[in-house]
């Protein structure tokens, strides 16, 4: 599928065919300069490259959990780089992520190489800038009904986190420096003065 879309005009939602795992990496290959997600009902969500601050704040979340993973060895961690095929179809790429890792070794070896069809046991999505507020609360309610256990929405432009879990309302904690797991990530803890200042010096 080849288009053209200036950067001023993303994110955009086009409309979409019906994609197999090895269409949807075909597209994604063939616009490396983008970001694509798709939503339960087909529609293709076509986003920009991240802005700078935002792939810092990233890359430390991602680094906390995954040096909390390989000490507690039971999940494996994902990147903003990974795709998901959720239980309702829609093909989601979260900032960071974690998975049980039984749940993976369920998976049919050649499902394991691609797309895996499920949803992370826990979430970690960052809300920058250019995010629309409504989709970034979407998307996560979606993790939530598709089976996550626990979702964290990081918003360092506020110093806030909205904390979602199962059968409750979204909690907001603002101005905290440190966040504690729970259910699945129950130990890890993301200290998040690096977060909010990440240019600070000690």
């Amino acid at each position: 599928m080849a288009f053209a879309i200036d950067q001023e005009h993303l994110p955009a939602i086009l409309t979409s065919h019906p994609m197999t795992d090895d269409g949807f990496a075909a597209l994604c290959s063939e616009h490396p300069n983008l970001f694509f997600e798709m939503t339960a009902n087909g529609e293709l969500i076509v986003m920009p490259a991240a802005f700078s601050i935002a792939g810092i704040w990233n890359a430390e979340i991602g680094c906390q959990l995954a040096n909390w993973a390989k000490q507690d060895r039971c999940g494996l961690v994902s990147d903003s780089s990974t795709g998901f095929v959720l239980p309702n179809g829609a093909r989601r790429s979260p900032d960071a992520a974690w998975t049980l890792k039984s749940r993976v070794q369920q998976l049919d070896p050649v499902e394991r190489e691609g797309f895996w069809h499920l949803c992370p046991d826990f979430i970690i999505e960052l809300r920058s800038p250019s995010d629309r507020p409504r989709a970034v609360r979407e998307k996560m309610q979606e993790w939530i009904e598709n089976g996550a256990a626990l979702a964290w929405l990081i918003e360092p432009c506020e110093r806030a986190v909205m904390i979602y879990r199962p059968g409750r309302d979204p909690q907001k904690l603002v101005g905290i420096d440190s966040l504690p797991g729970e259910g699945p990530v129950e130990g890890f803890v993301l200290e998040l003065t690096d977060v909010w200042d990440p240019l600070r010096d000690n």
